[in-house]
């Protein structure tokens, strides 16, 4: 249903590269030439600004709706100029979820979202009137399918037994492992439900510390074993996982969309994806 790698909008607007409708059409060119079909999107990126500016680049581009899918997140208030709040909170109210998604299928010119994720957990989120919302939202046609994004195994396992979730849109990479020890990438596949990660080149390329100093020497030995760059073999650790995790990609420019694309022909031998665990860790394995 989704595409191997799906191409993340949140540095496409002002939260990052601030693209203008014209870049954001070439980039959304490139995606689908590279056979990337799937666009995430949360309602609150770019201060609630950068749905409406893809929506606004995709509609002039006759493009057929059914040829991509289309992801958002709801659930999380913060303060924008769009969406003034006087606090960050969390809010899985029947009337705030149907609410998010009219907005989100407006500002993307959409009839229908592919998948709807709630963004963050709540305490205070009541399964049950969550699920009966998930429900009405399929009966109209509007969303398609349901997931959630940084969920524990505890809390997808309540909100599923409710209601049936295909993803846990997790943090994973190379520099944050919990996901490999906490029990969320064995539910996931247990469950035959394919995990989607984020923020998969971790904080790699943004900082120096002594964890990506360790890293950098194990990756720079595979970039030459396998003729690749830093960037595709962290995708392809993440890629290596039995549980067939999509990564997430970020990226704003069509030259690491296509780079990052190429990852996946790329198969870690084993040893070498340890090899990477213990530079991440400090640690052999026990």
């Amino acid at each position: 249903m989704f595409s191997d790698i799906v191409a993340g909008t949140m540095r496409w607007g002002v939260w990052g590269a601030n693209l203008s409708e014209r870049k954001v059409q070439e980039l959304i060119q490139v995606c689908l030439e590279e056979g990337i079909t799937t666009f995430d999107h949360a309602d609150i990126y770019g201060g609630h600004t950068t749905e409406a500016l893809f929506g606004n680049a995709w509609q002039e581009m006759n493009i057929d709706r059914e040829k991509i899918q289309l992801i958002s997140k709801c659930g999380i208030v913060m303060n924008s100029a769009k969406k003034p709040s006087p606090i960050k909170y969390y809010n899985y109210n029947a009337d705030y979820i149907l609410q998010c998604v009219d907005e989100s299928l407006m500002n993307l010119k959409t009839d229908y979202l592919d998948l709807l994720l709630l963004h963050r957990p709540s305490p205070l989120m009541n399964p049950e009137e969550i699920a009966q919302v998930f429900q009405h939202l399929k009966y109209q046609g509007k969303v398609r399918e349901f997931g959630v994004s940084n969920f524990s195994v505890s809390q997808f396992a309540l909100l599923d037994q409710y209601f049936p979730l295909i993803t846990n849109q997790i943090e994973v990479s190379a520099n944050h492992l919990d996901s490999f020890y906490d029990g969320t990438l064995d539910q996931l596949f247990r469950e035959k439900r394919r995990p989607m990660a984020w923020s998969v080149m971790g904080n790699y390329f943004s900082e120096n510390s002594e964890q990506n100093r360790r890293l950098q020497k194990v990756i720079h030995l595979l970039c030459q074993k396998y003729n690749a760059e830093e960037n595709q073999i962290l995708v392809a650790f993440i890629l290596k996982h039995p549980a067939k995790i999509i990564p997430v990609i970020g990226s704003s420019k069509g030259e690491t969309i296509r780079q990052l694309k190429a990852a996946l022909k790329i198969d870690l031998e084993e040893i070498d994806w340890f090899r990477i665990l213990e530079a991440s860790r400090g640690k052999e394995v026990d």
